[in-house]
């Protein structure tokens, strides 16, 4: 149980019991091994994204750039939750300190947020290089390019920094244990005794428009996108053109399918298992998967893999 200490006749929550990925704790142990795997996929597989767009010239262009940020997000994103979640699974503790907690929460919060923003950003790329190709250099110069990154990981830090602070004036004394295997926002809310209705508007307000926004410029530039497809007239140059940007609708889909299955289902459908099920595959899977996805359906990627290889081997042999 969490160290707690009496003040007002009320119990002042000073470290907080996560319920962990399951009530089962016989599936510990396998929970363990699954999640480490995952993890050290995640790490290898972006990881190695991160390190052959840096080290081959010919993608240095923006939507490679995008790429290489977003594996690095998606690292940093599973590294937040996972490597408490793994020491709690193996030492069945399940506790996380106050501070932490709130550590955890704040960074979590962040690079979620600038996951979205970063997804809109590479449909937005996709869009120019497709519907104008003629001037994709001119707009999406370096400039741009970085000025994006920046607006992104400055509203990301903001946005964070605001629900932390909110949340940190909160005095937790109904209990402390979060219904959840990491500090997220509303479990956290839950165990509050004094109102939380000015927490519970930002996230309905504020941030709910820094997640659909970005959806929204990802709605409205696939829709162009297909548009400017469905007008090439043979089937290879419809194929070819959107074999471009199949990898990212491909995440799209995975990352803004399971917040949508989170956020907008009916009340009545509501499980602690299916969110907790949800969590793993927006902060634990996709982060894991994102890198195959590019790999398996970006010829250049491919290529550039390809060649880091046969370096590899080349200097093993030789």
């Amino acid at each position: 149980m969490g160290l707690e200490i009496e003040w007002k006749n009320e119990t002042i929550v000073t470290e907080f019991l996560l319920q962990g990925p399951t009530e089962h704790d016989e599936l510990n142990e396998f929970l363990f091994v699954v999640f480490l795997a995952m993890y050290l996929i995640n790490l290898l597989g972006n990881g190695t994204m991160i390190s052959v767009i840096s080290g081959n010239a010919q993608l240095h262009t923006p939507m490679y750039l995008f790429l290489c940020v977003l594996s690095s997000v998606d690292m940093c994103l599973t590294s937040v939750t996972v490597p408490k979640m793994l020491s709690n699974l193996i030492s069945g503790k399940k506790t996380i300190s106050f501070s932490n907690c709130f550590i955890q929460l704040y960074f979590y919060i962040a690079f979620t947020i600038e996951e979205c923003m970063l997804l809109s950003i590479m449909a937005y790329d996709r869009y120019v290089a497709i519907c104008n190709p003629l001037h994709y250099i001119t707009i999406m110069n370096k400039k741009a390019c970085l000025s994006m990154l920046f607006a992104s990981v400055i509203l990301s830090i903001m946005h964070a920094s605001l629900h932390t602070l909110l949340a940190l004036r909160l005095p937790f004394c109904k209990s402390n244990k979060i219904q959840h295997f990491f500090c997220d926002l509303a479990p956290l809310l839950k165990l509050s005794c004094i109102d939380t209705s000015i927490n519970e508007l930002l996230i309905f307000t504020e941030a709910s428009l820094l997640v659909m926004g970005p959806f929204l410029i990802i709605l409205i530039s696939y829709i162009y996108i297909i548009k400017t497809i469905l007008k090439i007239p043979s089937t290879g140059g419809r194929h070819k053109t959107f074999s471009t940007c199949s990898s990212h609708f491909t995440v799209v889909i995975l990352f803004y399918g399971t917040i949508a299955f989170m956020y907008f289902r009916p009340s009545s459908s509501y499980s602690l298992q299916k969110d907790k099920m949800a969590s793993v595959m927006y902060t634990v899977l996709s982060p894991m998967l994102n890198p195959f996805i590019y790999s398996l359906r970006n010829k250049d990627v491919k290529m550039a893999l390809w060649r880091a290889l046969k370096r590899k081997a080349t200097f093993f042999k030789g």
